[in-house]
């Protein structure tokens, strides 16, 4: 099969919308901006060039980490298969750009992100686990209910650590800049 697969940084330009089909797989999409940037050597300044717009479509678990995830404004890097549908609409030729989305992610090269493992049970382990138990040959596990349930403690405390030092990752226990810290000890802190 030919396919043409694209990769793009831009910025989330729409609130990330998330639906259902009729079978009940979850798809999610948005508008994504992306603008060329170039250097004018007449004015010797970095100058923007045209904004592309395209619409990213995810499915299924990509749709789903995509809603909590991705909010308007983000830069984000997508990549995936390249789709261009055209239409005539009232004597006009329209066209849309869409990616069919295979991964999604924060462009790091303009800010930090802090992942979170999604946890995800299998349904077809679920619906034999459930079948062996109302035949009597095997008890049903202990759900899962809390993502702290399903990863070990260590990854809990660390994430617990990073929620109480703040938005920038400081907490106010051994902070270089301290009185007591390295810095200060050597004259450039403190």
């Amino acid at each position: 099969m030919n396919e043409t697969l694209v990769t793009m940084v831009g910025n989330v330009a729409s609130v990330v919308s998330y639906a259902q089909t009729a079978a009940g797989v979850p798809v999610a999409n948005f508008r994504m901006a992306t603008t060329e940037r170039r250097f004018d050597r007449g004015s010797g300044d970095w100058v923007d060039g045209d904004t592309s717009w395209v619409t990213v479509v995810a499915w299924r678990w990509l749709a789903t980490n995509l809603v909590s995830s991705v909010s308007k404004g983000d830069p984000v890097v997508v990549s995936g298969r390249l789709r261009v549908k055209e239409w005539e609409e009232e004597e006009r030729r329209r066209a849309v750009v869409e990616i069919d989305a295979r991964v999604v992610g924060h462009d790091l090269s303009r800010g930090t992100s802090a992942f979170r493992r999604a946890v995800q049970a299998k349904p077809e382990l679920l619906v034999g686990q459930a079948a062996a138990a109302r035949a009597g040959r095997a008890e049903l596990p202990p759900a899962v209910t809390s993502v702290e349930q399903a990863l070990p403690g260590w990854i809990v405390a660390a994430v617990e650590a990073r929620r109480v030092a703040g938005p920038a990752g400081v907490s106010d226990v051994g902070d270089v800049g301290d009185s007591g810290g390295e810095l200060a000890a050597d004259g450039g802190g403190g």
